[in-house]
């Protein structure tokens, strides 16, 4: 059951509800639901997955592709009050990949808004389609912003850029992460992501310890990045 609190926070995440018609708020009000997902857990598993729109309550989420070889890289983060909008991946036209969808925190929650009614508002509503075009645009330019990490910037500012966006996005410059997931993030080996890391240790940068990063000079890893 979602309280009148969390309605009015889903309400204000997808900015259109105010534009629908008084049956079409109900329809929201009333199908709109909650779910909590443990840190790992697959939320949506590529096209033939299609639960709805979902919008982040508290955690985060991540969105990332998987190669052939079964290389992952991290696209984006969906963090609290924003949508994701490839769980609803079957309404979108063009769409010929598989992004897969996880919870990124220890217990994320998330409203959905079921697929078929959130189409059916796309068709009837200008608003709803400019919406759906806005967050689309937005992940397109995340997506942009990714690849050009990947091809113009050398892996010790890509490392340094990862790390200090999770200490933001965790709200602590103490990391609960391996290696072997931040590789999985930044689409490279694990053993190169240590080689760095113990590199970024020598010089004071960052603090190694088993599953865990601090980051002791932030400032220093911010001007790696520049």
């Amino acid at each position: 059951m979602i309280s009148a609190e969390e309605l009015a926070f889903a309400k204000h995440a997808i900015s259109f509800f105010d534009a629908l018609g008084s049956d079409d708020k109900r329809k929201v009000e009333t199908q709109l639901y909650k779910r909590s997902f443990e840190k790992g857990t697959v939320m949506h598993r590529g096209r033939s997955d299609c639960a709805g729109l979902f919008i982040i309550r508290s955690g985060y989420a991540r969105a990332y592709l998987v190669s052939d070889e079964g290389k992952e890289i991290t696209l984006f983060r969906v963090t609290e009050g924003e949508c994701c909008m490839f769980t609803a991946g079957c309404i979108l036209e063009n769409i010929n990949f598989d992004v897969i969808v996880e919870a990124g925190s220890d217990t994320m929650e998330a409203f959905i808004l079921p697929s078929k009614l959130y189409s059916e508002l796309s068709a009837a509503y200008v608003t709803v389609a400019d919406f759906t075009n806005e967050l689309m645009a937005r992940r397109f330019s995340d997506v942009m912003w990714v690849m050009e990490q990947i091809v113009f910037m050398s892996f010790d500012k890509r490392l340094a850029t990862f790390l200090l966006e999770q200490a933001e996005v965790d709200g602590t410059e103490k990391l609960r992460i391996t290696h072997e997931q931040i590789a999985q993030h930044i689409g490279t080996a694990r053993e190169v992501v240590s080689r760095m890391l113990k590199y970024f240790a020598t010089e004071g940068l960052v603090s190694l310890s088993r599953g865990g990063i601090e980051l002791t000079q932030k400032d220093k890893l911010k001007r790696l990045t520049i």
